[in-house]
């Protein structure tokens, strides 16, 4: 496990400390298990724009093999 020095903002310690305590955890715990679910959130995001931003290149090359295979076949 990784010692980390952490700086707050007073209003998000605030509100960690009175989580913390109401669901009788460490702030540790509650800390670890955050970042652990906002990092899965920012995984998912960019793994979705990498998919989005590779469906749309596949997209524009998939339409102009359509319009070439259109023409060759209107040529017939």
């Amino acid at each position: 496990m990784k010692n980390l020095s952490l700086k707050l903002d007073d209003d998000i310690f605030l509100e960690t400390e009175k989580v913390v305590e109401k669901l009788g955890t460490t702030r540790n715990r509650y800390i670890n298990e955050a970042l652990e679910i906002y990092n899965r959130y920012y995984i998912r995001k960019m793994l979705r724009d990498q998919l989005v931003k590779e469906s749309r290149a596949a997209y524009g090359s998939s339409r102009d093999i359509l319009d070439e295979y259109e023409r060759l076949i209107d040529e017939d």
